[in-house]
C-alpha cells in the first residue's frame, strides 16, 4: 500500500513506530514526545486497539494519554470491518492530532482495516500533518511492506519472514519490533533479501523511530535501534537458497543508535547522540 501523496502546501505528519513494552509508568518519555508532535496539550489523540483482543487496551491508553495533559484521548475500536465503515468514528478519527496503533497482532490490523476508509484515511491524515504511531503490532503495520510473521534466530534463511501489506505511510522502511529481546535480526535481514531498497529498522522494547517530515529517524528510549542499510548489496543468494537454508548478504551497513541518536533516510546517514559533558 503506497504513502499518500502530500500536497504542495502540506507536510506530512510524522510517523513513529515502537518497540513494543513501552514505559507507561515512570518516565514515559517515548510517549510523552508522541504527544509533543502531536500537537503537546491541544493533542487529540486517537487510539486503534485493533490489534489488541484485550477489552481494556484502549480504555488503559486513554488514562495514559490524559495523564499527560493531552486536550483528549479517545478509543476507536474497530473490531470488524463493518464497524470500519461507522461514519461517526471516522469523524473522530479525521478529528485527531495525533493517531496511536496499540500492540497485539498486526495481522488482525491489516485483516479488519485493510482496503477500508479507516486505513484510507490514516494515509490521508499523515500525509496532512498527523502523528501517526504505534507500538509493537501497531508499529510493525505502519510500513507499506509489514513483516507479518517469521523465525527467530540472528542468521537469514530462505523463507524466514512472511511479508504481507502494511498501511503504508511510508515504502522507505520495514520494521521489525521487539527486536534484540526476541532475537530478529535473521528475519529481518531476510525480508530486506527480498528486495533491498528499503531500510531496515530493528526496534528494541521501550525504544521508538520518530521519523519526522524530512524523513529523518530521531531514536528516543532507553535501548537501541539496529538501523540495516541494505543500498551497497552486493551479492545476495535468496534467489537461489532453498527454504529453510542460510541466505548469503555482503557488503551490507548496520548501525546501533541509541537515545538522541539520527539517522537520515534519503542520504542514509547515521549521527551518533552528542556525548555528555566530561563529569569531574
Amino acid at each position: 500500500m503506497s504513502p499518500a501523496k502530500v500536497g504542495d502546501d502540506a507536510v506530512r505528519g510524522w510517523i513513529v513506530p515502537v518497540g513494543g513494552a513501552e514505559d507507561k509508568e515512570a518516565d514515559i518519555a517515548i510517549l510523552k514526545r508522541f504527544v509533543e508532535v502531536s500537537g503537546g496539550k491541544q493533542a487529540k489523540i486517537a487510539i486503534i486497539p485493533t490489534a489488541s483482543v484485550l477489552a481494556d487496551t484502549g480504555s488503559r491508553y486513554e488514562k495514559i494519554f490524559a495523564r499527560l495533559g493531552v486536550a483528549s484521548a479517545y478509543a476507536l475500536p474497530f473490531g470488524t470491518r463493518e464497524e470500519a465503515q461507522k461514519q461517526d468514528w471516522l469523524d473522530a478519527l479525521d478529528d485527531a492530532s495525533g493517531i496511536f496503533l496499540t500492540g497485539g497482532n498486526q495481522l488482525r490490523i491489516s485483516a479488519i482495516l485493510g482496503g477500508t476508509p479507516v486505513a484510507r484515511a490514516i494515509r490521508r491524515l499523515n500525509a496532512h500533518g498527523v502523528t501517526v504511531g504505534g507500538t509493537s503490532a501497531g508499529a510493525a503495520i505502519l510500513s507499506e511492506h509489514m513483516i507479518a510473521y517469521g523465525d527467530s534466530g540472528p542468521t537469514p534463511h530462505a523463507g524466514q519472514a512472511s511479508l504481507a501489506p502494511g498501511l503504508g505511510m511510508t515504502n522507505r522502511v520495514i520494521i521489525d519490533q521487539h527486536f534484540r529481546q526476541r532475537d530478529r535480526l535473521g528475519r529481518l535481514l531476510s525480508a530486506l533479501a527480498y528486495n533491498p531498497f528499503a531500510v531496515g529498522l530493528g526496534l528494541d522494547e521501550d525504544t521508538a523511530a520518530f521519523i519526522d517530515p524530512d524523513n529523518v529517524i530521531h531514536v528516543t528510549g532507553s535501548a537501541a535501534i539496529t538501523v540495516v542499510d541494505p543500498s551497497g548489496l552486493e551479492h545476495s543468494s535468496m534467489p537461489t537458497t532453498s527454504l529453510g537454508k542460510a541466505v548469503s548478504l555482503t557488503n551490507i551497513k548496520l548501525h546501533i543508535l541509541t537515545d538522541g541518536g539520527r539517522f537520515d533516510l534519503n542520504s542514509r546517514r547515521a549521527s551518533p547522540a552528542a556525548a555528555p559533558p566530561d563529569v569531574d
